[in-house]
């Protein structure tokens, strides 16, 4: 590669399927534990996905679907205790290994390395849920792949603003014409798009039917030599799986 250039991961739906069987589930979980009769449904659960972060869904839900809840103990207080049990079982459920890394994320990520391109992580996601995953998937080591993770309230507004974009562009000192993002979602792409970062879309159950014109590609996955990607929109250039070279090309 002749230009330095970065790629930055969103996390939830893109590193990996956290969402319906990993967070969805510890929510429920955590709900149980607080003595709280809600259930979130796989297909409720992808309406609340419309809403990032995880205090402003459980907020929203209220408003939409408890408006007569009330609560022995201040509302904030009981949000923060149920986001901390529900990381409690995440973390369980990540060490049960039953949610892998998408196809070809840790391929690219082995080659980004190899090849010293930096990495860093922009998500809505709580740092601790990140690392998590990291850990779990990726090895301990891995924490230290990324100069940058951007996580949860580290900006004051999520995603679809660009903050969290901005904050990595500013705190790695870096060009955003030297940069491609991942994403899994039009929320996420919107995020990118305002920050003027070109965008590979990987979509997932939850996000296949969001709108996500201005990508420069949306693909199923990242793919495999031994399981191609299929091309949703934009041009790859006849390659069957996202590596450098792709990416290069993108990035010209």
């Amino acid at each position: 590669m002749t230009e330095p250039f970065t790629l930055i991961f969103d996390v939830d739906g893109t590193i990996a399927n956290t969402e319906r069987d990993g967070h969805r589930v510890a929510f429920n979980q955590a709900f149980a534990e607080a003595g709280l009769d809600w259930k979130w449904s796989v297909s409720l659960y992808g309406e609340l996905l419309t809403i990032t972060g995880g205090k402003e869904r459980i907020n929203f839900y209220i408003s939409q679907y408890k408006p007569k809840f009330t609560s022995s103990i201040p509302l904030p207080e009981l949000i923060s205790n149920i986001l901390v049990s529900k990381t409690n079982y995440y973390r369980k459920l990540l060490g049960t290994g039953a949610i892998p890394l998408r196809p070809g994320v840790d391929r690219l990520l082995k080659e980004a390395r190899t090849n010293k391109v930096r990495l860093a992580i922009a998500t809505t996601s709580a740092l601790p849920n990140v690392i998590a995953l990291l850990e779990h998937t990726l090895g301990k080591e891995s924490i230290s792949w990324f100069e940058i993770i951007a996580a949860g309230d580290i900006v004051p507004t999520k995603k679809p603003a660009p903050d969290i974009y901005y904050y990595v562009l500013e705190k790695m000192n870096i060009q955003r014409e030297n940069c491609i993002v991942f994403e899994d979602s039009h929320h996420g792409l919107q995020a990118a798009l305002q920050t003027g970062l070109k965008t590979i879309v990987t979509v997932n159950n939850y996000t296949c039917n969001q709108d996500f014109t201005g990508a420069t590609l949306v693909l199923n996955n990242l793919g495999e030599p031994e399981e191609p990607f299929t091309i949703l929109s934009g041009n790859a250039q006849n390659r069957t799986y996202c590596d450098l070279k792709l990416i290069q090309f993108l990035q010209d």
